[in-house]
């Protein structure tokens, strides 16, 4: 009889980046919470708005692979003046990111992506230097503006529910899906397809559970990195799960928890295309991340964004900062 290979598992050094903080609009990212109630923890500018920050993380495999992975991309660098403006973003992006851990983005060999709006994805292409060709030119968050693709050796994996509905523009906001940002790297996108928590058109019970556990609704990407659905903001809506060298699992949380102040049942945003999907996938999530002990990285938390779940006494709860 044949033995079966030992398939060595594959585990990543990981560092964080900061690609730019920026603001939204408070009610929006509250939804019906009211003012009252959270406006007491998380502070708003004049113009009502809490500062998020663009979280994204580099990974390194520890056998030394030449190609690193890049979970998030954030904004870019192509709003033009007054979209600048209205989020008060930062003057930085995941350039500038990555040029501060001296990384080139030729490096970079794989890229997943939590969902396509432009504050996820709008950094997959950039604003040409001087002398540079354009990959393409069309209209988009900038107007018609040419663009380059920032990461010409990457694969990006994206939930083809996700790309379909965004080529669509089927979004809650006008202003999110940008041609800009997509039409580039179509070539470049490895589009996966991952069991859903729940079958099609069943409506669960608020702390209703899908039925099959984790494990199977997993979708490898590259060696040791898994993707799986967390639907309610955008329907293709993804996070990512991989083994570090500490042996701690580390799942990249999107925008069904976006800050830690997001933590609650009700807490979905204005911008979800499905509030109620957004809760159940919340419940679903945290008690998944409290069981396993799972290590999330919040993709908006503009503080500490690493941070442990623990159930509590009230039957919710609780965050605990952790350490990269």
């Amino acid at each position: 009889m044949t033995a079966t290979p030992v398939v060595a598992e594959v585990r990543y050094h990981w560092r964080l980046l900061r690609a730019g903080a920026f603001r939204l609009d408070a009610g929006s990212m509250f939804g019906l919470v009211p003012r009252v109630v959270w406006s007491k923890s998380v502070p708003q500018d004049e113009r009502g708005r809490i500062t998020v920050q663009q979280n994204c993380l580099l990974l390194e495999s520890e056998s030394g692979e030449k190609r690193l992975v890049l979970i998030e991309v954030g904004i870019g660098n192509k709003l033009d003046p007054k979209s600048r403006d209205i989020f008060a973003l930062e003057a930085r992006s995941i350039l500038d990111a990555l040029h501060e851990v001296n990384c080139s983005p030729g490096d970079v060999g794989a890229i997943t992506v939590s969902h396509l709006h432009f504050d996820h994805a709008g950094g997959l292409t950039r604003v040409p230097e001087n002398g540079e060709t354009p990959d393409w030119k069309g209209p988009g968050s900038a107007g018609e503006s040419p663009v380059k693709r920032t990461f010409p050796n990457a694969r990006v994996y994206s939930q083809a529910r996700e790309l379909s509905d965004a080529l669509a523009n089927r979004s809650v906001m006008t202003r999110t899906y940008f041609k800009d940002h997509l039409e580039p790297v179509r070539e470049q996108m490895a589009l996966v397809d991952s069991a859903r928590p729940f079958v099609t058109g069943y409506t669960p019970d608020r702390n209703e559970m899908p039925a099959l556990p984790v494990e199977l609704r997993l979708t490898p990407v590259v060696p040791g990195i898994n993707v799986f659905l967390v639907p309610g903001h955008t329907w293709g809506q993804q996070a990512t799960m991989f083994k570090d060298t500490k042996g701690r699992t580390v799942v990249f949380t999107p925008d069904v928890m976006p800050t830690a102040a997001h933590l609650g049942a009700a807490y979905s945003l204005s911008y979800d295309v499905e509030p109620y999907t957004s809760m159940i996938s919340r419940h679903w999530f945290l008690s998944e991340a409290a069981d396993r002990n799972w290590l999330l990285v919040l993709d908006h938390e503009p503080g500490n964004p690493v941070r442990r779940v623990r159930r509590n006494a009230q039957g919710w709860f609780d965050l605990i900062e952790d350490q990269p």
